[in-house]
């Protein structure tokens, strides 16, 4: 298997993301886009499902929205997708809300945003409902029920049968505003970013000519940039097949219906098939002879064989039999779990990116990739490491037609985060002499001990993380000691709390002095994450200040 440079592939150039559904309709035509979450997941064409937006687009502007601001909330489904282009590509602003913010939260952004109308899953009804009753709060707002998509879809359908032009006719350009995200909130507080079409075209483009993807099944939340990069947005240019999963709990059950040939995740799914394997290869009694398996393919690997699908093939068939890639975003990725999943025949594409940024900003290729790294830029965009150290470690600053207009209503935020044509990420990293980025931390996380040391907490969780039974860990200070708080798998290993703080200690012996762990914590459920699987830090940091 070859890993090293090739041109990019052959993509498409799209200005907007009216471009890009054109695209899709002439290209994939009768092929099937966005199975699942229609009433009895039926299959729809790349001819319908740009019908389907031209039409609700067109009843949008029938009633009076023009470069309106419209909320999206709900679980992934097709009506959401549609619900999204629909909105963006009618001359309008789509805001996609965290359906996992309380009422109040979602309130807030709603009315800094000035959303004039919210499409809305039913599954949401209490939150709506919520609104509803504040209605001196949003005396104006319209509400659309996505239980109701068909009839929005028969109102615009009778306005084009009528000759209607309005969605022909609505400004959508390269920088014609398409949608406020806002940020997840790990530190607490969420920014509006600003994506213009040309923002989200020019990545998508860029990112599918570095990663080719066949067959797609998205596990990540809609609301999150990532799945329509490398997902809803990437399915019309591949002009492919694009499953939409409903849940992380139907993760093998999604898998084994569609088998899909590539997947887009989060770390934490990629983890959750990872230690599923394992686990389920302990509990048979089969842990030695997998391992032994490993062993043997790594063998045939170094004479030029790869026998993985069949040495694993049992595995393969668990996950639907197809299954080649996964496209991995949204947080930091262990790249044991790459090696692992590699070793089965699985390969894990890791990229980087951020909202502000379209969201992709480097990735790893099919066949030009590198363990711990999170590929090379992309084509759409520089890359630089600002005032590097002696290790070559500094910020992340990055510059391209991907890079957001702003901050909505945030001026001061906007200049804040901009080194004249720069974009200041907040992440550290570095760079090798190839052009892979690596990432070492987040800026705002680093624990700078009274010597003046600065001690990346994401690179203590990434070692300790592999210890066999920690399922989570957090790093961060508290009363100037570097304190790690662990959830652990005590189901499959009862005496992990037993094991603990000698792991702990052995781990300290292979570590400088100063990131060694002081504090040790264990807690008894889960941390509490955004809905990208990030551990809310600042919930954290402010019981360690207390």
């Amino acid at each position: 298997m070859r890993n090293r440079p090739y041109p990019y592939y052959d993509i498409a150039e799209v200005a907007t993301l009216r471009d890009l559904i054109a695209y899709g309709e002439t290209h994939g035509a009768e092929n099937t886009i966005f199975y699942t979450g229609r009433q009895n997941d039926e299959p729809m064409s790349f001819i319908e499902a740009a019908e389907e937006i031209r039409s609700v687009g067109t009843y949008l502007q029938e009633l009076g929205f023009q470069g309106s601001h419209i909320a999206l909330l709900g679980e992934n489904s097709t009506e959401w997708c549609l619900s999204y282009f629909a909105i963006a590509n009618s001359g309008n602003v789509v805001v996609p809300l965290d359906k996992e913010l309380s009422a109040e939260d979602l309130a807030e952004l709603i009315e800094h945003c000035g959303c004039e109308a919210i499409f809305y899953s039913e599954k949401y009804r209490e939150q709506i409902a919520w609104f509803q009753d504040r209605g001196g709060d949003f005396p104006d707002m319209r509400y659309f029920s996505l239980a109701q998509f068909p009839e929005y879809l028969e109102q615009g359908q009778k306005l084009l049968e009528a000759g209607s032009t309005l969605f022909d006719r609505a400004p959508v350009e390269t920088d014609t505003l398409a949608c406020i995200v806002y940020t997840s909130g790990t530190s607490g507080k969420s920014k509006g970013v600003m994506l213009t079409h040309g923002n989200l075209a020019s990545d998508v483009v860029a990112t599918c000519k570095c990663v080719t993807a066949r067959n797609t099944q998205i596990f990540l939340p809609m609301n999150h940039t990532f799945s329509w990069a490398s997902a809803m947005f990437a399915a019309f240019l591949y002009s492919v097949d694009a499953h939409i999963s409903g849940s992380m709990k139907r993760i093998v059950k999604d898998l084994n219906r569609n088998k899909p040939q590539n997947i887009s995740a989060v770390p934490l799914m990629v983890e959750m098939l990872y230690n599923g394997i394992w686990n389920n290869a302990r509990k048979q009694g089969r842990e030695q002879r997998l391992k032994n398996m490993v062993t043997l393919s790594h063998m045939l690997m170094t004479l030029g064989i790869d026998a993985r699908k069949r040495l694993f093939r049992k595995i393969h068939e668990s996950f639907g039999g197809r299954l080649e890639t996964i496209i991995c975003g949204g947080a930091a990725l262990d790249d044991k779990l790459q090696r692992g999943l590699f070793d089965l025949g699985i390969n894990v594409i890791n990229g980087y990116g951020i909202t502000e940024c379209s969201p992709v900003v480097a990735v790893n290729r099919n066949h030009d990739f590198r363990f711990g790294s999170v590929g090379k830029p992309l084509p759409c965009n520089r890359v630089m490491i600002h005032e590097p150290d002696e290790n070559g470690i500094g910020e992340i600053y990055v510059s391209g037609s991907n890079v957001m207009k702003g901050y909505y209503k945030d001026p001061e935020a906007t200049a804040e985060a901009f080194d004249c044509e720069w974009f200041k990420t907040g992440d550290y990293g570095r760079m090798d002499k190839d052009g892979f980025l690596y990432i070492t931390g987040r800026k705002k996380n680093l624990i700078i001990l009274a010597n003046g040391k600065n001690v990346s907490p994401e690179e203590l969780e990434q070692k300790l993380g592999r210890i066999e039974y920690v399922k989570e860990v957090a790093v961060y200070e508290e009363n100037r000691d570097i304190t790690a708080e662990f959830f652990l798998d005590e189901e499959n290993y009862r005496d992990a709390r037993e094991r603990l703080a000698e792991d702990v200690k052995a781990f300290n012996s292979k570590m400088p002095s100063s990131k060694n762990v002081k504090k040790i914590k264990v807690r008894d459920i889960p941390f509490e994450k955004t809905t990208t699987m990030k551990i809310k830090r600042y919930l954290l940091n402010a019981r360690a200040s207390k």
